[in-house]
């Protein structure tokens, strides 16, 4: 049996440059995982070589609420991106451990996408390379390249291209997302229609991170889809208000949200924010992190 952690990931800047005729977004975004993760088990079984996927693949979940364990997860697309490869006769169970919210904009689906990849990759020992891994994950969304190697990354184009940056300072995280969910194709689609959406300095957050200068980095933190999502969602100004009030050096959403992050230079600060936001009807869901620096 093969374990693997899928680590969540947060946005610590992020622009939209403009939209392709394709429709996809032009994106430009400083990326890092935190240590907030799912964990999946791959376990291989034997079965007739005739077996459909559905057959041959086996999805369980723990914690999964009412997130779909169907063909439609992108676990189970990942698992049949790979399933030509399989040693005949073979099928892979996989069990998921859920922590990660769903809908959260923190790659939840995505980074369990990704851990599928490296998952059965190691199970079946197919040799694959994360650069063979990262082209099978971008035709299933354009986050999984980023959830297949992690850390701090710029991303460009469709989130597809990536730039490793140089590990980012070590932050305290608070990290709380509200009940209420965002679509994602409704805040892209609503930026849209924005003429001058004010533009985060993407640049200025490379530069902090290179200079190691957690200050710089807390004031860099911008994120244009809060244009759409702030209003859509009252919760994430609920939020963000209350961190900000108990002394949060930085505070942001998220992706499209409604996921709200914190930093705090002060752990006993941070560790207040959380006990408050738990007993505050804006977030369901909190918990106190760290950023993950190098591998994972």
């Amino acid at each position: 049996m093969i374990t693997r952690k899928a680590y969540a990931k947060i946005n610590l800047a992020l622009d939209v440059l403009g939209k392709y005729p394709n429709g996809y977004h032009e994106v430009k975004m400083v990326m890092q995982t935190i240590n907030l993760c799912d964990v999946l088990r791959f376990e291989e079984f034997d079965c007739s070589e005739e077996a459909s996927l559905e057959e041959k693949i086996r999805l369980i979940g723990d914690g999964c609420g009412e997130l779909s364990l169907g063909t439609d997860n992108l676990i189970f697309k990942a698992a049949a991106a790979l399933e030509s490869a399989f040693p005949k006769g073979k099928g892979v169970e996989i069990t998921l451990e859920k922590n990660i919210p769903v809908a959260a904009g923190m790659a939840g689906g995505s980074t369990d996408c990704a851990a599928t990849l490296h998952g059965i990759n190691e199970l079946f020992d197919l040799r694959l390379t994360d650069e063979q891994l990262c082209e099978k994950g971008v035709k299933l969304g354009a986050d999984v390249p980023y959830c297949v190697v992690g850390g701090t990354m710029l991303a460009e184009g469709i989130g597809e291209k990536l730039t490793k940056l140089p590990d980012a300072p070590e932050l305290c995280l608070v990290v709380a997302k509200p009940e209420m969910g965002v679509s994602t194709k409704y805040v892209y689609e609503h930026l849209d229609a924005y003429d001058n959406p004010p533009h985060p300095d993407v640049d200025g957050m490379i530069k902090a991170i290179e200079a190691a200068d957690k200050n710089a980095v807390a004031e860099k933190l911008g994120n244009i889809l809060e244009t759409v999502t702030v209003p859509a969602c009252p919760e994430v100004a609920c939020i963000k208000e209350i961190l900000t009030k108990q002394g949060a050096d930085g505070v942001l959403m998220s992706g499209s949200g409604p996921t709200v992050f914190s930093i705090f230079f002060d752990e006993a600060k941070a560790a207040e924010a959380v006990e408050i936001l738990r007993n505050d009807s804006s977030a369901k869901f909190v918990c106190l992190t760290n950023i993950c620096r190098g591998e994972q």
